[in-house]
């Protein structure tokens, strides 16, 4: 009988362990506490898949879509056209930017060893660049039209709205 009980104790045990795990996941699935904190999350642009998506802020773009192995996404600023950034039906691509090679390689390094990024300002902005949705051409993020396409979103506004950016 004792050895019974034991078994029967040891069942009830699990049983409950199972619950509480249940009781946990249903918990964080329903509250989205089982993803990145926001913060942490940047959009990015799937050239190939023609679709947005989330992925980690610090990934130094390109980096690979959603639908295969090519590094063919960027790093995409989205916006709301109409102020209201919860309707995803008024998000629009802003532009997107991509890291040359060398810049790409030299933040994951960094980023893998936790040092900072030995490169000045001025330098890493001629290694940064940046394209209307619609376009091919890469513009370096020091030129004049960069500068022209980083301040087109302020004016993508619908029936007089001020668009907002997003963030997943």
């Amino acid at each position: 009988m004792g050895s019974q009980g034991s078994a029967s104790r040891f069942q009830k045990v699990v049983a409950a362990l199972g619950v509480l795990v249940l009781a946990l996941g249903v918990y964080r699935i329903a509250t989205g506490s089982w993803r990145q904190p926001a913060g942490e999350l940047g959009f990015f642009y799937d050239v190939s898949a023609a679709r947005i998506f989330s992925g980690p802020r610090t990934a130094p773009p390109p980096i690979r879509g959603v639908d295969g192995p090519d590094e063919d996404a960027f790093r995409a600023v989205v916006v709301s056209t109409s102020g209201r950034p919860a309707d995803r039906s008024t998000w629009k691509v802003a532009y997107l930017e991509k890291f040359s090679p060398e810049l790409k390689e030299r933040t994951a390094t960094a980023q893998r060893s936790g040092e900072s990024l030995a490169m000045g300002r001025m330098e890493v902005q001629a290694h940064r660049f940046v394209r209307r949705l619609d376009e091919t051409t890469w513009h370096p993020m020091s030129s004049e039209e960069a500068e022209v396409i980083l301040s087109e979103w302020t004016k993508l506004g619908t029936e007089g709205a001020v668009p907002v950016l997003c963030t997943p």
